[in-house]
């Protein structure tokens, strides 16, 4: 018998997610995490950066940071830590020490699923890739942890928007069959509400664009999300 959604979600068990900026969680996996802390599943989040980059570092630090957890407050996510690592800086970070580092969340928090970025890093950003690569040096000969990473399905939702608005100007993502991936979430009106609200909460981030195209144009845009195990030549 095929595995139900709701079996699969169940069965992710505790989820650390290792991310690099504010924002990246919720547009990856905001209604994940929404969907697993409804359920009373441990949802722990990590964040590189406090994503200071494009303005004057110290005070654009603290109004992400505060954005970032008014938006985890939303999805139930209570656990959150952060690196401070540099934003726009992670990859020359040395790689086995910022490992260490989570090396020591994860057997602080014995996680059985670990959800990130892919050695694409999603949108080809550096930071994106170095945290792929930290997680990678983690989990390397620990099977009992389920790593998923973030992917894109075969069918963009607005290829207008991601041209238009340069998303993947630094690179592409994995892109995967929807019978490859393993977490295929299309959002809940209630779910999807909440992580629109958590994403407009981010709004040094976020207002521009919903600016541009409107908010029901970003609600569609945002309304599902995919992960999936490592490509068979990452493993």
């Amino acid at each position: 018998m095929q595995e139900s959604f709701t079996e699969r979600v169940n069965g992710l068990g505790t989820v650390l997610m290792v991310w690099a900026h504010p924002d990246d969680e919720t547009y990856l996996a905001g209604g994940l995490s929404a969907t697993l802390t409804d359920a009373r599943q441990r949802v722990v989040c990590v964040t590189a950066t406090r994503g200071e980059a494009g303005g004057t570092a110290a005070d654009l630090a603290e109004v992400r940071t505060a954005e970032l957890e008014a938006a985890l407050k939303l999805l139930g996510v209570e656990e959150h830590h952060w690196l401070d690592y540099p934003d726009g800086g992670c990859a020359d970070v040395d790689a086995d020490q910022a490992a260490a580092r989570i090396r020591a969340l994860v057997d602080d928090v014995r996680p059985d699923t670990v959800v990130t970025f892919g050695p694409d890093g999603f949108t080809g950003h550096p930071d994106h890739q170095a945290v792929s690569r930290w997680v990678d040096l983690v989990l390397t000969g620990r099977p009992d942890v389920q790593l998923l990473h973030a992917v894109a399905r075969e069918h963009p939702v607005d290829p207008g928007l991601d041209e238009e608005f340069g998303v993947f100007e630094l690179g592409r993502p994995r892109t995967c069959a929807d019978d490859e991936i393993d977490v295929l979430l299309p959002l809940e009106a209630s779910v999807l509400d909440r992580k629109v609200q958590a994403l407009l909460l981010q709004e040094s981030q976020t207002a521009a664009l919903v600016s541009a195209v409107g908010l029901p144009r970003f609600r569609d845009w945002v309304a599902t999300e995919a992960l999936a195990a490592p490509a068979v030549e990452h493993r």
